[in-house]
């Protein structure tokens, strides 16, 4: 287990973090740009008497902008309150302070390889329930909407831009709550607090992507809700695991691993 880590950074260092953080996670958003958004809105059931929407630059510019201001917050959430929970970004945290940095991912390379393993597992298992379950024409429209999804989106925004926002802000965020209201008397939070804090952003992380789900198929049914839930809480639960254990670059790499093997996947036809 790591080392608890005192919130000892200077505010020089502080800023740092935070703008490496930052443009990390930007870069994420701004792949997102690769993204076919009028052959993405096409796939989107269209009410009889409508059209679907023209996708303008201001669209555009607003799917940006939306997530740039969410990142911005969450960066600066885990930048004043990781460190004081014994949470961290050894990778970023090195640059930062001017320390030796690659020697920080090594020990987390194994650990973030595991979890992949573990992680893509469980989101092929409940895919091919979930083909089992529905209709051809459900597993059709999500392997169309993957199709839509470039290999460098899915790296930099889901294997980065989400880490930084659901484990570095929001799940640091819960961890630091439930130690100021419920253990004022611990010197540091304990280790049920961490795992409340990982199980509660897994789900809102795998609820997060359940509206988009019914909205691509038109329609909401136990086997759509079984596999948005538990696909994404699972890998949420292994990369809430690993950020505590062994840093946000571990829950990173293995997310990204996640996509990697789950295009693999794809092209075996072993997932939708």
């Amino acid at each position: 287990m790591r080392k608890f880590v005192a919130a000892d950074v200077s505010s020089t260092s502080q800023v740092r973090l935070f703008l490496i953080l930052f443009f990390v996670g930007l870069i994420g958003i701004l792949s997102f740009l690769l993204v076919d958004l009028s052959a993405l809105v096409a796939l989107f059931p269209v009410p009889a008497g409508e059209e679907a929407p023209v996708i303008t630059p201001a669209i555009k510019l607003l799917a940006v902008i939306q997530p740039t201001v969410l990142l911005a917050v969450a960066v600066l959430v885990g930048v004043l309150l990781a460190r004081r929970v014994g949470l961290s970004s050894p990778f970023a945290e090195s640059v930062a302070t001017g320390q030796p940095a690659p020697s920080t991912l090594r020990p987390q390379l194994v650990p973030s390889v595991l979890g992949a393993v573990v992680g893509s597992a469980c989101i092929l298992l409940t895919g091919i329930v979930l083909r089992r379950l529905s209709p051809a024409q459900v597993s059709e429209r999500i392997s169309e909407f993957q199709a839509l999804l470039p290999l460098p989106t899915r790296l930099l925004y889901g294997g980065i831009t989400e880490e930084l926002l659901l484990r570095w802000g929001f799940m640091t965020l819960l961890v630091w709550i439930g130690w100021r209201v419920f253990q004022k008397r611990q010197s540091r939070p304990t280790s049920i607090t961490f795992v409340v804090a990982i199980l509660l952003s897994s789900l809102v992380f795998a609820l997060a992507h359940l509206p988009l789900a019914v909205f691509l198929i038109g329609e909401i049914t136990a086997a759509i809700v079984f596999f948005v839930i538990v696909a994404n809480s699972a890998f949420g639960v292994v990369a809430g695991y690993l950020y505590w254990k062994y840093g946000l670059e571990s829950a990173i790499i293995s997310h990204m691993l996640v996509h990697v093997a789950l295009v693999l996947a794809s092209y075996a036809g072993a997932y939708f």
